[in-house]
């Protein structure tokens, strides 16, 4: 089961932490993984542990966020298959924690940018291909900041990972017919929180750990598989059972 042999899978900001987890699975299963980052040389090195393991991996480095250079970069790498919206700015590591009434709107924009634009530009670029084919997956990686209310200073990214969410949902309706599936993980606390966050967040997990890179993986090789072919428009919480539904 979830056999990916013969598919071909782009992962954007795939050149560290969650996403590499993401492109290592794909792999695993026999992908073809193409590892996007903005940085050319981390998604460079990214590739090489890959490539040593006999995993089909080859990296192409652009910015989601510009909608000519995530087209080119599509058009020149041929079919993708399986597309994964991971490229983002995480809650903790990439933004301060800011209550809304103390950020800016030029602090909002980098956010809205990267997590709501970013996902819009590489899903329309590699929708055409999907449907002439009649075959995709794609798979938005969400959080439970974009499910759930919060009080930690993460508004406006909550609201980005929530308009991606309802991305899926509306998509997935007009795609459906065309062979195409449209998902969401939604990823509670991960490992790559710093330890003063850690030490506090780990408490109101009822699995008592942090997530890590491969608990994303393994749901996102589920919803790319043949076998997810029934399952579409959903939003599947991967946070150790924080916030149930």
């Amino acid at each position: 089961m979830f056999e990916l042999k013969g598919k071909s899978a782009l992962v954007t900001g795939a050149g560290r932490g969650v996403g590499l987890g993401i492109a290592r699975a794909l792999a695993v299963q026999g992908a073809r993984v193409v590892i996007n980052d903005l940085f050319p040389e981390r998604a460079a090195e990214a590739c090489h542990p890959l490539r040593q393991q006999g995993l089909a991996a080859e990296h192409c480095a652009f910015d989601v966020t510009d909608y000519a250079q995530v087209s080119a970069a599509v058009g020149a790498l041929g079919t993708i298959d399986i597309l994964v919206n991971n490229a983002g700015i995480p809650g903790v590591e990439g933004m301060e924690l800011k209550q809304f009434i103390d950020t800016t709107p030029a602090e909002w924009r980098p956010q809205v940018d990267l997590n709501l634009y970013g996902t819009l530009n590489c899903t329309h670029a590699v929708l055409p291909g999907m449907r002439d084919r009649g075959w995709g997956r794609i798979v938005m990686v969400s959080s439970d900041a974009g499910r759930a209310g919060s009080g930690a200073g993460v508004t406006v990214y909550g609201s980005c990972k929530a308009a991606a969410v309802q991305l899926v949902r509306n998509l997935s309706q007009e795609v459906a017919s065309l062979g195409v599936t449209v998902n969401a993980i939604a990823l509670g606390p991960m490992d790559n929180l710093p330890d003063e966050y850690a030490k506090w967040t780990v408490r109101a997990i009822p699995v008592a750990r942090m997530g890590r890179p491969d608990d994303a993986g393994a749901a996102v090789v589920y919803l790319a598989s043949e076998e997810a072919g029934w399952v579409t428009g959903q939003l599947l919480a991967v946070n150790g059972g924080m916030n149930p539904s």
